[in-house]
């Protein structure tokens, strides 16, 4: 077979063919990189919440809380209560057999009755405090939290039966470290958060002593207590939390990278991307790259770059590299880019 030959005109058509499409993917490059640069030369104000804080952790407590236990040996003759009962103060929970120590009361005043004996009156108020120790009372007004006993049983001394708590309020001791201490003062709003809540509970500081103590990692702290007096049902006794102390209020902060501003004649400003528009601001330093803005933007607002970000070393050297490439090829200098940030 012979070889097949292609027309002139077919040739024709496949190169202006290859070379639409050739221009087309070059379009395509030069607008993406465009939007690129656009991008890159936008920056967007932005608003920060600067909180000065003392971070703490710990274990909510009760207001007050008496275990219940007999200060004597002796069997149960009376439970007055149950749990979650509400008692107030000086209110028998438990009551001990007192017969023995009652006899003797009885005996002792009989003798008292009929003859005089030294020392007798010393000898009865000793017996009234053993009758008044078969009783386990509570001591402030409260909620029986638990309670585990039963009429008839056998009780020792010291004997933990149960809990009182009164739960108008909670408390917690937290450590603070020495370096914090003197920013502490009364009443200092303090946030806790709580994993059995989903939300945040409002307390304050209530006192510290004026004494450190060293912790057994060797650290320098002072337990400050906090209390809180308005808390959701959810949180109860014993429950573990985060939270915060605040030293000052939360202050918001307006902020934008430092290329996003130029100075005139000893004037910054800023210029809306948008529209052009050119603001004054104040500024001060604000981290590394950014500024905070003093007055004239709130945040959210578009600017334009007033320079570049600097290049890193390896970018700086692989310029270099290129700048002398083209020099041999071109015989001269390629334009510099855009400079430095002016602050």
């Amino acid at each position: 077979m012979g070889k097949k030959t292609v027309s002139a005109g077919k040739k024709i058509t496949i190169c202006i063919i290859a070379a639409v499409a050739v221009i087309s993917v070059a379009v395509a490059v030069k607008k993406i990189s465009g939007r690129a640069k656009a991008s890159a030369s936008l920056y967007t104000v932005k608003t920060e919440i600067y909180e000065n804080v003392i971070e703490i952790a710990g274990t909510i407590s009760a207001a007050e809380q008496q275990t219940l236990q007999a200060l004597s040996d002796g069997t149960v003759l009376a439970v007055y209560v149950e749990k979650g009962d509400t008692v107030k103060k000086g209110d028998i929970i438990i009551q001990l057999d007192a017969t023995e120590q009652e006899y003797n009361l009885a005996k002792l005043d009989y003798d008292m009755a009929s003859t005089k004996i030294t020392g007798s009156q010393k000898q009865r108020l000793s017996l009234l405090q053993k009758i008044e120790d078969r009783k386990v009372k509570a001591t402030f007004d409260g909620i029986i939290a638990d309670l585990d006993v039963s009429v008839g049983d056998s009780m020792e001394a010291k004997d933990s039966v149960g809990t009182l708590v009164n739960v108008d309020y909670l408390i917690a001791e937290v450590e603070i470290p020495e370096t914090d201490v003197s920013n502490l003062k009364t009443g200092q709003k303090v946030e806790f958060s709580f994993p059995a809540y989903n939300g945040t509970v409002e307390g304050y500081v209530v006192s510290w002593p004026a004494i450190g103590e060293v912790t057994s990692r060797g650290a320098t702290i002072v337990k400050a207590k906090i209390r809180i007096d308005d808390y959701p049902p959810q949180i109860l006794p014993n429950y573990s939390f985060t939270g915060k102390i605040q030293i000052t209020e939360p202050v918001e902060n307006v902020i934008v990278e430092s290329y996003a501003v130029a100075r005139e004649k000893g004037r910054a400003y800023v210029e809306l991307a948008a529209t052009g528009e050119r603001i004054y601001v104040n500024v001060s330093p604000y981290g590394s790259g950014y500024l905070k803005i003093e007055n004239g933007l709130s945040g959210g607002e578009v600017l334009k770059a007033q320079s570049a970000p600097k290049r890193s070393g390896t970018d700086r050297a692989r310029q270099k590299n290129d700048f002398s490439k083209n020099n041999e090829n071109r015989g001269g200098p390629m334009g510099g880019g855009m400079g430095r940030p002016p602050f």
